[in-house]
């Protein structure tokens, strides 16, 4: 039935060490119901999932609803952290971006730190000090904002290139799970490919969840792959931020 994750499977039984493994899924403020939906899957499977939560987005019924989740687990299960400020586009040609070359170092910097207000408001202690901008994009500006204002961990797309930001350690996903091949979104079979591909790679994999256009069929896929991740002996399912802290202490994930 899951046959698309055979190439995983083989690149696990390969692996010389263990695999350490993250899910990061953007857009926590919309479609709330799809949100719970995906929530219940990783409780199912006792799986950690991080969420990139919008801070404009966020009400106090969801954010009550969430700090529920995150005692029920102890925190192990869900982490919660910051996406942008507004997932607004601010750019007037070229790839979208809210944190993007329009934007001045002050503005990024209002943004962002009200942002981290907003959420704190409503999550208090239980947020992380992470940041993945919106469409996984942003610029030096962005990063040194973020070191400036105690958020250490950025996230953004594997294909970004390293900002080297000081005090700024950077978390990358490595796997999305709407991935696309020429204009083409990859099928099942090629994304087991790509799946088999970065967990042979000798950094920890990141894969990219939206939950907000994830249909009852993609849940499905989602749950194969979370079977083949918390059954094999190969793979260490973590947070974002037990991650990050081997990263900033240079201990192996």
């Amino acid at each position: 039935m899951s046959t698309w994750l055979d190439p995983l499977r083989a690149a696990l039984d390969a692996a010389p060490i263990p695999v350490t493994v993250f899910v990061r899924d953007d857009d926590t403020g919309w479609a709330d119901e799809r949100l719970f939906a995906m929530l219940d899957l990783f409780d199912a499977h006792e799986a950690p999932i991080d969420l990139a939560v919008i801070p404009v987005e966020l009400g106090p019924n969801l954010a009550a609803e969430l700090a529920r989740r995150h005692a029920a687990s102890s925190g192990q299960h869900l982490g919660l952290h910051q996406h942008g400020f507004s997932h607004t586009n601010h750019e007037v040609e070229g790839r979208k971006c809210e944190f993007g070359p329009a934007r001045s170092r002050d503005a990024q910097r209002t943004d962002i730190a009200e942002g981290h207000r907003l959420l704190e408001a409503l999550l208090g202690g239980v947020l992380d000090p992470i940041f993945t901008p919106p469409w996984n994009r942003c610029t030096a500006d962005t990063g040194t904002v973020l070191a400036e204002l105690g958020i250490g961990v950025l996230s953004r797309d594997v294909t970004a290139e390293p900002l080297g930001v000081p005090g700024l350690a950077e978390l990358p996903v490595q796997v999305d799970w709407f991935a696309h091949s020429k204009g083409q979104r990859l099928d099942r079979h090629e994304l087991g490919a790509l799946l088999a591909a970065r967990a042979s790679g000798p950094t920890p994999m990141g894969v990219m969840l939206h939950h907000a256009v994830m249909d009852d069929e993609e849940l499905v896929g989602v749950a194969e792959l979370l079977q083949v991740l918390t059954d094999h002996d190969q793979v260490h399912l973590r947070s974002m931020a037990a991650v990050a802290a081997t990263i900033t202490t240079g201990e192996m994930a």
